[in-house]
């Protein structure tokens, strides 16, 4: 599962088709530069923003049908010609990825749940239509699975964000349950802290199981692609319980075994 937001983009998965490559190539550039403006390196937030900015007015120029100014833009322009993509979903992403810059903590559960939307089910979003396969009742589905995702990584790497100064769990959920941010500073594993993490973990697998029969209505190689993402996330949420949810001294992953389980529960989902 991913360490970051699009490290679970289906770049080089051999059930891409060949003939969709250089258009998720191409997304993925766009997504994963771009999110770098917004985590990496050293520079402020008004120089982020700037940067981020610029991107948007690339897009403005793909709208208005004028050419674009450098390769990234080049490629993104002649793939959402091609496949008549919406740009709704570009827009979002430079959205989340600016809310990054300057947001660290979430109240809530759906203002976390709001940034997913940006953040996450975008690349759903964007590969349904690449399949062909944008139909409301999909995109819901895509939308949940996509977030749940999400969720899992933020759970999945609690101590590395932190390490940033970032909390992703709901503030509202760590009073719930008497957590304090300097539990995760100091990365206390208590009773307090698994039963915060035990709701979590119950919360988005249900999210994860509700929205799973998109992957079995789904024909051919996205289908499968969606199953093995699917049970990926499922399988990472049985390593957090497994490591009786010390996600700060185990950052739960996925092994060679883990694969061998992924492709069985796949080929047996119905």
């Amino acid at each position: 599962m991913p360490t970051n937001h699009y490290e679970n983009f289906p770049v080089a998965s051999i059930l891409l088709p060949a003939r969709l490559r250089p258009a998720v190539q191409a997304i993925y550039a766009f997504a994963r530069s771009a999110d770098d403006i917004a985590d990496e390196g050293d520079a402020g937030a008004e120089e982020r923003h700037a940067a981020l900015n610029a991107y948007e007015a690339a897009l403005d120029r793909i709208e208005q049908k004028k050419p674009a100014e450098n390769a990234l833009f080049q490629s993104l322009e002649t793939i959402i010609v091609e496949y008549a993509l919406p740009i709704a979903p570009f827009r979002a992403l430079l959205s989340a990825f600016k809310q990054d810059v300057v947001t660290s903590r979430y109240d809530n559960f759906e203002d976390l749940l709001d940034y997913c939307r940006r953040s996450a089910n975008p690349v759903g979003c964007l590969m349904l239509h690449l399949y062909g396969a944008a139909t409301p009742q999909n995109m819901r589905d895509s939308d949940a699975i996509c977030s749940a995702l999400q969720l899992i990584n933020f759970w999945q790497d609690v101590a590395i964000d932190w390490s940033k100064q970032r909390i992703y769990l709901p503030l509202e959920d760590l009073r719930r349950f008497g957590v304090s941010q300097a539990h995760i500073a100091s990365a206390v594993n208590d009773r307090a802290w698994r039963n915060l993490m035990q709701f979590e973990v119950m919360r988005v697998r249900k999210m994860m199981l509700e929205a799973a029969p998109l992957a079995i209505r789904l024909p051919g190689r996205i289908g499968w692609e969606l199953r093995l993402v699917v049970q990926g996330g499922l399988r990472i949420l049985e390593r957090i319980e497994k490591v009786d949810y010390d996600v700060f001294r185990h950052r739960p992953k996925l092994g060679k075994f883990d694969w061998c389980v992924l492709f069985f529960r796949a080929i047996r989902m119905r």
